[in-house]
């Protein structure tokens, strides 16, 4: 018979969901009474990778997740401060027999990981890390020469010929012991911050789960024809709910996998692009897995080096959404606005940062990090390094793109542009096709443009060429 005194402890990381969730599932087989808990990190004040915005959006799916735990008789307990620490207090309090958490892909997270394993092994306990962010782990994708792809397009093609993992039902009633002490279910004032006036996305796994329904029953089936128009509503808006483990990437899957099954040609070949963005978000775990010090350096060594400019008033009117090109600036409000933006424009917003500014990549990946409620390390890692020219797989340092022209192919009739810059309602979406010809503002109170992207565009170029002859 099970000892009735002794319980399991779930971890909750970025896995904020009851259904499909492979480490939670897993802690309640036994029939131990589970102890759910989340532990409340105690910086205050500043954090290069995360901001109000985010951590917002986390209090949020924390009193959801909270609430849907009782109903299967459970409770969530919060806790402050060092993992270890508080885990061993807990362990010791509710005569822990083992720890159950599913493994976080940053090393940030696998650092924390290795300690508590040490923990486990001090106290004379199991403990269980489950594979559960992607379908496929990082060693599971590999070259025939078993090595880490370096390009997306064959990793691609080896994870879409991978059999994915089925979906998990939800646990049984958990039972988690009433004596247990919790902290509050916090707010952001506990990081030192105001709660934000932002258009955040609703926050929880209902949220979550309305969010996969939208977007299964008509976003992926046109996703290939408008997912690149930031007007359109066109892509699936799932990226926080994966970022905070709201739903698993197991019913993303299998929910497209079942739209396709019905889907008509045009829809199937949409799909598939969807299924194919989800292997990019599996193909940057990866590269982060293998080469960590991605996060420090350029991928490509070629690139390590590049003479960036200091950062200074350009980089401020960047963040402001304040530089006179106006799809930058609509980006960087949104940014602002909602924790959110666009994909295409993130790659157009990074490039101008890169190519047109000068500015190292790192600026604007913690920028993204702190602004963006989906902010993903690895995902965003990639992503500015790719626009950089700098990443694997990344666009050729000659490829730049020229806001101009974009707004042109992707806002041509300004609606993006006029949604989040108001004060260019009344311009006609022409003039957002090129610099202003008559050396007049857009609007009185809109700026001219920061620099002149034909002339950044060759010192760009310049830069990348002389950078590599003195490399080699």
């Amino acid at each position: 018979m099970p000892d009735l005194k002794a319980s399991v402890i779930h971890w909750f990381r970025r896995d904020l969901r009851l259904a499909d969730n492979t480490a939670l599932c897993h802690a309640a087989k036994p029939g131990l009474p589970v102890v759910p808990i989340y532990i409340l990190s105690n910086w205050r004040g500043y954090h290069a990778w995360t901001g109000p915005n985010r951590q917002h959006f986390l209090c949020g799916s924390l009193e959801s997740l909270a609430k849907n735990l009782e109903t299967l008789e459970g409770r969530l307990i919060v806790r402050q401060g060092q993992v270890v620490t508080e885990l061993r207090k807990l362990a010791l309090e509710c005569h822990a027999v083992a720890i159950h958490f599913n493994a976080d892909p940053d090393p940030y997270g696998k650092a924390i990981e290795h300690q508590v394993r040490q923990l486990c092994s001090e106290l004379g306990i199991e403990c269980h890390a489950h594979h559960d962010a992607t379908l496929h782990g990082p060693d599971a994708v590999l070259t025939q020469s078993e090595l880490p792809y370096r390009v997306y397009t064959p990793y691609s093609k080896n994870w879409l010929g991978l059999p994915k993992p089925p979906s998990l039902t939800k646990p049984p009633p958990l039972r988690t012991p009433a004596y247990l002490a919790s902290l509050p279910l916090p707010t952001v004032k506990v990081w030192g911050w105001e709660i934000p006036t932002t258009e955040l996305a609703a926050p929880g796994e209902r949220a979550a789960r309305q969010r996969l329904k939208s977007a299964i029953a008509g976003k992926i089936q046109g996703y290939a024809s408008k997912r690149d128009f930031p007007a359109a509503s066109g892509t699936s808006r799932l990226s926080q709910d994966l970022r905070h483990g709201l739903i698993s990437i197991r019913t993303v899957f299998a929910e497209a996998m079942k739209a396709h099954a019905t889907a008509n040609p045009t829809g199937k070949s949409s799909i598939d692009v969807f299924i194919k963005e989800l292997a990019w978000r599996e193909f940057y775990f990866a590269i982060l897995h293998h080469f960590p010090n991605v996060l420090d350096e350029e991928f490509n060594p070629d690139w390590r080096g590049l003479p960036w400019d200091e950062p200074g008033e350009l980089l401020e009117k960047w963040q402001a959404g304040r530089t006179g090109f106006p799809i930058v600036d609509a980006g960087m409000r949104e940014l602002l606005v909602t924790g959110h933006q666009h994909n295409r424009v993130r790659m157009i917003t990074a490039m101008f940062l890169t190519k047109d500014l000068h500015h190292d990549w790192k600026l604007g990946e913690s920028w993204f990090m702190q602004h963006l409620v989906d902010g993903e390390i690895a995902s965003n890692n990639g992503g500015w390094q790719w626009s950089a020219g700098t990443g694997a797989d990344a666009a050729p340092y000659f490829r730049i793109q020229n806001p101009w022209s974009q707004t042109a192919r992707y806002d041509p009739d300004g609606i993006y542009i006029k949604r989040w810059l108001p004060e260019l309602g009344n311009v006609h979406p022409s003039r957002f096709l090129e610099p202003p010809a008559d050396g007049r503002p857009l609007a009185p109170d809109y700026p001219m443009p920061c620099v002149d992207h034909k002339c950044e565009r060759e010192r760009t170029l310049a830069i990348f060429k002389r950078h590599r002859e003195v490399s080699r």
